[in-house]
């Protein structure tokens, strides 16, 4: 199925020269000669690249076959993080490359949402919140009641957060993937 000029709207994915994207900013355009038309900032499910495209009336662009799936992070064989459809017990590789930043918040088993272009995986996002585990931290400060300062915590997947002096070493932690940042103590 296509789209035309007057199906596009903010948000609306779409598929260009077998690319998918995703319209961020929308703006019909009517000058005061000629025939209106809609300007459109696009940005790509593949590499996030954004481009500006310009939609007349006639123009067509297509549905994009995406698909969001639930998946469950496997391990990570040293190039390739493995994962697996939960209800088919179908496994896919992604490389390390492409789950980038993602990859320090994952932990074996934990559930991660894979989009696919065409049965193949573009993207990954992982949960906004996630409870990791503090693996090294420096000792508390005497004298810091307040706890208005901070001090860095590695976390079991690897990733470094910035944590109250009272977060001890061993606690597990909630935190926010979407900013890097600490949270709150989980409750175990």
């Amino acid at each position: 199925m296509g789209y035309s000029m007057g199906d596009l709207k903010k948000g609306l994915k779409i598929e260009i020269d077998g690319i998918p994207y995703k319209i961020v900013e929308y703006q019909h355009v009517k000058p005061g000669k000629g025939p209106a038309f809609v300007r459109v900032k696009i940005k790509s499910f593949i590499d996030g690249k954004v481009l500006e495209k310009t939609f007349h009336a006639g123009d067509k662009c297509d549905e994009p076959r995406l698909e969001e799936k639930q998946m469950q992070y496997l391990y990570d064989d040293g190039e390739n993080c493995q994962f697996m459809d939960t209800q088919t017990y179908e496994q896919i590789a992604i490389s390390d490359e492409d789950v980038g930043e993602n990859k320090k918040w994952m932990l074996d088993g934990m559930m991660v949402s894979i989009l696919f272009h065409n049965g193949n995986p573009i993207g990954l996002e992982v949960p906004q919140v996630v409870e990791l585990k503090i693996v090294q931290t420096p000792p508390n400060f005497r004298g810091d009641t307040q706890g208005s300062n901070k001090k860095p915590a590695t976390l079991e997947t690897g990733a470094v957060v910035q944590i109250p002096f009272h977060v001890l070493e061993g606690e597990v932690i909630r935190v926010d993937t979407v900013r890097g940042e600490y949270i709150e103590k989980a409750n175990k």
